[in-house]
């Protein structure tokens, strides 16, 4: 992976959805937790119609590929692949643009996933 301060890394931090379209099952309740080691990037998410759910993948330049699994409120359980182009805010956080895929069902769409702020991240640590 290209270390450069232009390639950013997911490592610590915590997204929000600010978009979904209506296939997904992710909504703005659902935060994601992610973890990076060289390219191999890791989330576990939850919230909002999703119960528990984990994603597993590669960190590509300004992309992640990776695929999901998750297990909704309604206990049916989901798998998919998605494909993230990494955008940077004028603030420091990061924005993810998805193009996803379900394989378990019948469906896609697009979602945008968004970097917590400290002050929103400060209120999710006590919440949790």
């Amino acid at each position: 992976m290209d270390t450069e301060s232009d390639t950013p890394s997911v490592d610590g931090r915590v997204f929000t959805s600010t978009s979904n379209t209506t296939d997904g099952d992710v909504g703005g309740e659902t935060y994601f937790w992610f973890d990076q080691s060289d390219d191999v990037v890791h989330a576990r998410y939850e919230g909002g119609a999703v119960r528990l759910g984990h994603l597993v993948g590669r960190h590509l330049g300004e992309t992640l590929d990776f695929r999901y699994t998750h297990l909704t409120e309604g206990g049916e359980t989901a798998t998919g692949h998605s494909i993230d182009r990494i955008e940077w805010l004028e603030d420091g956080r990061l924005r993810l643009h998805e193009e996803w895929e379900w394989d378990s069902k019948p469906g896609s769409g697009t979602s945008v996933l968004e970097e917590l702020t400290e002050d929103e991240y400060q209120l999710l640590k006590h919440r949790r």
